[in-house]
C-alpha cells in the first residue's frame, strides 16, 4: 500500500524554500549594490585583483563577489610633534601640521601598492625625514623668529614630490610652533625685547627732534612778526592809538581824570579802576 503525500507538509516545504530563496536573493542584491559616500571613491577588488577604474560617490550596481574599499579623497590633517637638532646641535621641539588628500585617479594604485594605511606608511616617515633635513640647516633663532614661514615653505617644497609620486596630493605644510630650550628661549626673548626698546627710543628721539624743529620755526615766525610790527610803530601811530584808547575810556562810566598832553604827547589817565 503506497503512502500519499501530505498536503500540509508540501506547503510548508515550499514556503521554506521560498523564504530561503528570498533571503539569498536579498543577500545577493545587497552585495550587488555599492553606496559610495560623498568625498570618497570605491576601489574594486576581486580575489586579490584590483581594478584600475574606481567608483565615484553615489549608488552603483556591481558584481556581488567584488569587494569595495572606500577611500577618502577629502583634505586630511596630520599633526606631528618632533624633536630635531638645529644647526648648532640644539634640540628644538616642532609642532607641524600637514594638509593632504588622496588623488582620486590614483586611488586604486595607492591601494594596490601601499594599502589603506598609506598615511603611516608614506606620509609620516617622509615628513620626519624632511623635517630633520631642513631644520639641520637653520640655527635655533631662525626657527624661532621670522624665518618660520620660509622653513615651512622649504619643507613643503621637499615633501611635495616625495608623496605626490605615490598618488597623494600635498596641500600645505604648517609650522605651528617652535619650542626652544628654556635658557635659549629666554635669551632670544630678551634680545628681541631690547631691539624693540631701541626702536621705540629711536622713534621717541625722532619725534622730539621734530617737535624742537617745530618750536624753532614757530619762534622764528613770532620774532619776525615782532620785528615787522616794531618797524611800523612810528611816533605818530603811537599817539593816534593813544588818542583812540582815550576816547574809549572817556565813554566809560568809571570815575577818572584824563589829562591831555602828557609824556610823549600821550594822555595821562587818573582815577579809580
Amino acid at each position: 500500500m503506497s503512502s500519499s503525500p501530505i498536503p500540509g507538509l508540501n506547503l510548508t516545504r515550499k514556503m521554506i524554500a521560498i523564504g530561503v530563496g528570498a533571503i539569498v536573493a536579498l543577500i545577493i542584491l545587497s552585495k550587488s549594490i555599492a553606496v559610495i559616500p560623498a568625498g570618497h571613491v570605491g576601489v574594486k577588488e576581486l580575489f586579490g585583483h584590483v581594478y584600475d577604474d574606481t567608483l565615484d560617490a553615489g549608488i552603483h550596481i556591481v558584481n556581488p563577489l567584488i569587494k569595495i574599499h572606500k577611500m577618502s579623497v577629502r583634505t586630511q590633517q596630520l599633526s606631528e610633534e618632533a624633536s630635531v637638532p638645529s644647526q648648532e646641535g640644539l634640540i628644538v621641539g616642532l609642532d607641524i601640521t600637514v594638509l593632504f588628500s588622496l588623488e582620486p585617479r590614483k586611488a586604486a594604485d595607492v591601494y594596490r601598492t601601499i594599502g589603506l594605511n598609506y598615511v603611516s606608511v608614506i606620509i609620516v616617515p617622509s615628513l620626519r625625514s624632511v623635517v630633520r633635513g631642513v631644520t639641520a640647516s637653520y640655527d635655533a633663532k631662525g626657527l624661532y623668529t621670522a624665518e618660520r614661514e620660509l622653513i615651512a615653505n622649504q619643507m613643503n617644497a621637499e615633501l611635495k614630490p616625495m608623496i605626490e609620486k605615490r598618488g597623494i596630493r600635498l596641500e600645505k605644510v604648517l609650522l605651528r610652533s617652535v619650542k626652544l630650550p628654556e635658557i635659549l628661549s629666554t635669551a632670544i626673548e630678551k634680545k628681541l625685547e631690547a631691539e624693540q626698546q631701541a626702536q621705540q627710543m629711536k622713534f621717541v628721539l625722532n619725534r622730539e627732534k621734530q617737535e624742537a624743529e617745530r618750536k624753532r620755526i614757530e619762534a622764528g615766525g613770532i620774532n619776525d612778526y615782532n620785528v615787522t610790527v616794531a618797524r611800523g610803530l612810528t611816533a605818530q601811530i603811537i599817539q593816534l592809538r593813544g588818542i583812540e584808547a582815550t576816547r574809549e575810556l572817556a565813554k566809560s562810566e568809571n570815575a577818572k581824570i584824563v589829562i591831555v598832553g602828557g609824556k610823549d604827547g600821550l594822555p595821562v589817565i587818573l582815577g579809580n579802576q
